[in-house]
């Protein structure tokens, strides 16, 4: 026998029971609102949870079995999930079929790569709502088992914290609402279990204690919780913060996987910048700086010629995965002179004759990463704090990182580089060792090798295999950016990629190095932002959504150069460089300065998202159609269910006295109640109060004790009056489950009770 620790009895109590239950549920959703963008998770889960609470009330309503409730609501909970996010796509189902749980289970595995790769706050996507409700739906049937059928609500509280694990280990920030409407709902459903179930003259005394305690509770942890939180024994946790302010710094991932599907992007600022011409001073007499003229050839500095900030590179692929290495070398520098991988300028001061000159004044946001972004092109750095430089690399390295509020300055040289400088350049030396020109050995690197000499076959330069393979790339026609990878076939994820010809920007930049390498050609990916889009006040704003990678390959005399395979839709224009049409008439003027808004990449995590076309939108509605007429479905088969055993139950012989006390003399000595045939009922009821107060301390009170006496004077009148009173079934089968209730709460409450027998109470 299962024992509980603070039953709450069958009936409108244990209704009113799951019902906080739900509440509690849903309130503890709330603690996933900052990490996820505002969308219809939040009522997805909601609805499902009060379904399923709404089925389970139904069937503890017409059973008395612990764990039938239960039962009932895990097996509606996965027809739910099955039939929503299990059906084949273009087709509604009103059941689970055979391949149902083989989708739902690739759905929910393209959920944990989606959250693994995800920035906060995480866009809401299918594959991660079929997480949230799942976990929702996990929870509250746990917690309604424990608090409901077990009998244990305190330990309900262990359920509901699972939900705000995410918020308190990530150290976001969670509403105080959220808070405290869980507290609410918990404290309540504890104060329902310790509330009297018996007509003392002093219940409704103590169950204002136990309601006033609650409320004193919940008061208690909401006014005094932040400020013992900010003891210092307790500086080391990751608690939940109050407030819905900024949360969730985005940070760059330097082990890209080829294997994974992109997650949401965050739309979160993690940059803000200007771009300006260098002021200069042109008189000694007048000091007053007048804009330097150095912009001229390029028509002036933007966001654009600037470029997209490069936070890393990466060198080392093992044929699925970017690794990252620790840097040979870091070293300070002067804030007046050139950081750039090119040693033949390094350490010098920008010169307006090598390129146009712009002052980037950077605005750090909601970005928390170890390398400083910073322009592909040499740079002069200004920033405060410990930083220093990996010139092998090309990457500005902190102790600390870069944090909310951090701002820095750039003197950027934007070289005057076109694609007739790189059309007979050689390859160059980049001195790491032949790190850039190393392939991994696959069961296809063959293939590849032999497919980028088939792609430049007909090219006699570096720059013009470079130029071919970008535009195999580039090629829509060749390949679709798509945010979801192919199931692997290989141990080789670039020719996977060639095979699928769907991939992201981490896809495309690492094919085209790859095959760089093949041909001879220092090649590496690097990952940072891409350019952003200006707002009204002339300012550029990056977010998580610019987050990119892109390959650069190394030419003799001008360096690394950046190349852009990934389509233009995803990217925007083309480097002037790499632009087969620049120079065109008419090409130039037509292009967008800015960036689409829509642009993916690759982030850390990198991470974009595909917009949901109006159909996708309309097929995401129409599935709760199948899921609700599944519910009517699993409803008619219960109450079907329910009617075969009331019409079973009305069939049996009509309940008597003498058949109602063999009933609970049966039920009773299931629990080791019992008396002898010699016994009269009189005798039975002092019989099984001794028996209980040997055993507990306590006899039989309330509407138990009531139920033994009703039912002993109803079998003596049925065997020895001359005309025995009639005694409906009903009150017959009522006596016989309050009796029985009773001698249960009397022995699992033993635990709780002192050892000294308790006055008898007389057969009232």
């Amino acid at each position: 026998m299962i024992g509980r620790l603070h039953p709450i009895p069958r009936g409108p109590r244990a209704a009113v029971g799951t019902g906080l239950v739900a509440a509690a549920t849903c309130s503890s959703l709330l603690a996933l609102q900052n990490l996820m963008v505002r969308g219809t998770w939040l009522s997805t889960a909601w609805f499902t949870v009060l379904v399923v609470a709404a089925i389970v009330m139904g069937a503890r309503a017409v059973t008395r079995s612990w764990w039938a409730p239960s039962l009932v609501g895990l097996v509606v909970s996965v027809a739910i999930i099955l039939v929503r996010y299990g059906a084949a796509p273009g087709r509604v189902r009103v059941l689970p079929d055979a391949s149902s749980f083989e989708r739902t289970l690739a759905t929910a595995r393209e959920g944990v790569a989606v959250i693994n790769a995800s920035l906060v706050p995480m866009q809401s996507v299918r594959s991660s709502e079929l997480l949230i409700v799942t976990g929702a739906l996990a929870v509250f049937l746990l917690a309604d088992l424990l608090a409901i059928g077990l009998g244990a609500p305190a330990a309900s509280g262990l359920a509901f914290a699972t939900l705000w694990i995410p918020a308190i280990v990530l150290g976001f920030s969670a509403s105080g609402w959220a808070l405290a409407w869980t507290a609410l709902a918990y404290l309540l459903l504890l104060a329902l279990s310790a509330a009297p179930t018996t007509a003392h003259a002093d219940q409704g005394r103590r169950a204002s204690v136990a309601i006033f305690s609650s409320v004193a509770l919940i008061v208690a942890t909401v006014v005094i919780g932040p400020a013992v939180a900010s003891f210092p024994g307790w500086a080391s946790m990751s608690l939940p913060s109050f407030g819905s302010g900024p949360i969730g710094p985005l940070q760059l991932s330097d082990d890209l996987d080829l294997r994974q599907s992109l997650g949401s992007r965050s739309g979160q600022v993690v940059m803000t910048y200007t771009v300006t011409p260098p002021a200069v001073v042109t008189d000694p007499a007048d000091p007053t700086p007048t804009p330097s003229a150095s912009s001229a050839p390029l028509g002036g500095a933007t966001a654009r010629t600037v470029g997209p900030l490069r936070a890393f590179t990466l060198a080392d692929f093992d044929g699925t995965t970017w690794q990252r290495t620790d840097a040979l070398r870091l070293d300070p520098w002067d804030p007046a002179t050139l950081l750039t991988s090119d040693s033949s300028i390094v350490g010098t001061t920008p010169d307006a004759e090598r390129g146009t000159l712009a002052d980037v004044v950077v605005d750090v946001g909601r970005l928390q990463e170890r390398r400083l972004p910073i322009s592909t092109f040499p740079r002069t750095v200004v920033v405060d704090g410990a930083w220093q430089y990996d010139q092998a690399r090309d990457e500005v390295v902190g102790r600390r990182g870069t944090y909310n509020g951090l701002q820095y300055s750039m003197q950027v040289e934007i070289p005057r580089l076109t694609k007739d400088d790189l059309a007979t350049a050689d390859v160059g030396d980049p001195g790491d060792g032949g790190a850039t020109l190393e392939v991994p050995k696959t069961s296809h690197s063959d293939d590849i090798a032999e497919k980028a000499r088939e792609l430049t076959a007909d090219a006699s330069t570096p720059y013009q295999r470079a130029m071919d393979l970008q535009g195999f790339f580039h090629a829509t026609s060749n390949f679709t950016y798509d945010t979801h990878v192919a199931p692997s076939r290989s141990d080789d994820a670039v020719w996977d990629f060639l095979q699928s010809t769907h991939g992201y920007c981490v896809q495309f930049a690492t094919s085209m190095t790859i095959m760089a390498r093949t041909l001879g050609i220092p090649a590496r990916v690097a990952v940072g932002f891409l350019p952003g889009e200006a707002d009204d006040d002339g300012k550029y704003v990056i977010t998580g959504r610019q987050s990119h990678a892109w390959p650069e390959l190394y030419f003799e005399d001008f360096g690394w150069v950046r190349f852009e395979p990934t389509p233009a839709s995803q990217t925007g224009p083309l480097p002037a460089w790499s632009d087969p049409f620049a120079g065109v008439s008419g090409s130039d003027g037509s292009r967008e300065e800015g960036v689409p808004g829509s642009s993916t990449g690759a982030s850390s995590a990198p991470v974009p998202a595909t917009p949901q076309s109006a159909t996708a939108a309309a097929d995401q509605s129409s599935m709760w159609v199948p899921v609700g007429i599944t519910v009517a479905v699993v409803v008619v088969i219960a109450s079907l269910g329910v009617m075969l055993v009331r019409r079973r139950a009305s069939m049996l012989p009509e309940l008597t006295p003498e058949r109602a006390w063999s009933r609970a003399r049966r039920r009773l000595a299931k629990r080791g109640l019992v008396w002898s045939d010699s016994d009269t009922p009189r005798t039975v009821v002092s019989s099984v109060n001794a028996q209980l107060r040997a055993r507990t301390g306590a006899e039989l009170a309330g509407d138990a004790s009531a139920a033994l006496v009703a039912l002993a004077r109803a079998v003596e009148a049925e065997r020895y009056a001359r005309e025995p009173s009639v005694v409906e079934s009903a009150v017959l089968a009522r006596w016989v489950d309050d009796l029985v209730d009773g001698a249960e709460n009397a022995l699992s409450d033993r635990s709780h009770r002192g050892a000294v027998p308790s006055a008898p109470r007389g057969d009232s």
